[in-house]
């Protein structure tokens, strides 16, 4: 009796467990790439994600911008398996849209790998700068 007791509880606890993994999971954080100065802020498991200053988005997965810049590619998708992530993104003018895969190697490093559509630019100094297909982002340190 007591062992259906806790079998019965333990079954009933799993999916807070799995719940409370996903919220605390790799994909809900804030990135940065030093060279290009780029700032990635996710999280694709609520995608509860709001872009400063164009709260007119709503909420999404995340959104990609560069420091000093407004300008941002929204997240508009994402779908998590595993260590990685298959993202639709759009620009914020809504006129170029790509799909990219964003995937955890280790603790803090991840890559984002341009798959198809758009290219992925920003700006810089006035110009347009195209970006690689292959970008490497650590996870920022919260203190």
């Amino acid at each position: 009796m007591m062992r259906n007791f806790f079998l019965t509880l333990l079954l009933a606890l799993l999916p807070l467990a799995i719940m409370a993994q996903k919220a605390d999971g790799p994909f809900r954080t804030s990135l940065y790439n030093e060279e290009f100065q780029l700032r990635m802020h996710i999280n694709f498991y609520d995608e509860d994600i709001t872009i400063p200053g164009q709260e007119a988005f709503g909420q999404m997965a995340g959104y990609l911008t560069k420091d000093g810049s407004t300008y941002c590619w929204l997240m508009v998708k994402a779908d998590v398996e595993d260590n990685k992530a298959k993202l639709i993104m759009s620009n914020d003018y809504g006129s170029e849209d790509l799909t990219a895969e964003l995937t955890v190697q280790g603790d803090s490093l991840y890559v984002l790998h341009h798959l198809s559509g758009s290219t992925l630019k920003v700006p810089n100094k006035g110009k347009w700068l195209k970006l690689p297909k292959t970008i490497e982002f650590k996870r920022k340190k919260t203190k």
